[in-house]
């Protein structure tokens, strides 16, 4: 019989950004991209694995709302983390307006996070 991989999914604390210098580093960078669904702004972390922050403001809805986008990033992320480039540290911020849809946070999130690391490599050059 075949081997059969299991692929380790779980979202654990060394793939979030903790602490308030995690993010500022972040925000103090100027790699963001953008779709009519999220906007994620990106740096090189130097590890071998990609981290998330998460920062969902009043203006996306309230309590519940946030929550219900934190909980499907998270989710996508978690599901998806295989797929994206490593090395990055993200912040994702839903849009204002936009309706939580997990289909489309977990298209978006690899995408962006591949137009993110394209755009660290041509600033490397």
């Amino acid at each position: 019989m075949g081997e059969s991989r299991v692929i380790d999914e779980r979202f654990l604390r060394k793939h979030r950004l903790r602490s308030r210098a995690d993010f500022q580093h972040v925000y103090d960078s100027e790699l963001f991209a953008a779709d009519p669904c999220l906007v994620v702004r990106a740096c090189p972390n130097g590890l071998d694995r990609t981290r998330l922050g998460l920062s969902v403001s009043r203006k996306v809805g309230g309590a519940v709302v946030r929550n219900r986008w934190k909980r499907l990033i998270r989710e996508a992320f978690r599901r998806v983390r295989t797929q994206m480039p490593s090395g990055l540290d993200l912040i994702v911020r839903p849009r204002a307006g936009a309706e939580p849809d997990y289909r489309q946070i977990a298209e978006s999130l690899p995408r962006l996070a591949g137009q993110l690391a394209r755009k660290r490599r041509r600033q490397r050059r």
